[in-house]
């Protein structure tokens, strides 16, 4: 091997582990704080009081995100007696965050500026979808799709998510 690239090898076997890969189903969640949109500090998993979580990673321009959102009501009712909370993480955003959670008709507890708990997730599209047991450990991610944006899939991925939440109770 020439000088040159066993260098370059050698530095990222030594980098890459450092930089992180995704964060898969088994994994520790990492521990993020963020501001909610009354400028209040959120800190997980703190927020979660050992409750499981869903974490989902959204966008007001992500068509996807807007036909999964209005699942997370059904969902959040259905396991508001467990104790399970909602986080909706918003990230790589250009729109009114503030005004698109306002014209819901569910109070849907969000996080802004989330593109750095987003990096600590490894999620790099719209929307990341995760369930964290109450101990911490992700035991859901939604897979990628190139399906179409439609009630469908929404409705897919909210079963895969009480799944999880199923298993996490």
């Amino acid at each position: 091997m020439r000088p040159k690239l066993l260098m370059t090898v050698f530095v990222l076997t030594l980098v890459m582990p450092a930089m992180g890969f995704a964060v898969q189903a088994g994994d520790a969640a990492p521990s993020w704080v963020g501001r909610d949109l009354s400028g209040n500090t959120v800190e997980f998993p703190a927020i979660a009081d050992g409750a499981p979580t869903v974490l989902l990673f959204w966008a007001t321009w992500c068509p996807y995100c807007k036909a999964f959102i209005p699942q997370l009501e059904a969902i959040q009712n259905e396991y508001a007696k467990a104790n399970v909370r909602v986080l909706a993480i918003n990230f790589k955003e250009d729109g009114d965050v503030a005004a698109y959670i306002n014209g819901l008709d569910f109070r849907l507890q969000t996080i802004v500026d989330g593109d750095a708990i987003a990096a600590a997730y490894d999620v790099q599209f719209t929307p990341g979808i995760m369930v964290i047991n109450g101990e911490g450990t992700v035991t859901f991610r939604r897979a990628s799709t190139d399906l179409p944006p439609d009630i469908t899939l929404a409705e897919m991925w909210a079963q895969q998510v009480r799944s999880a939440l199923d298993g996490a109770l």
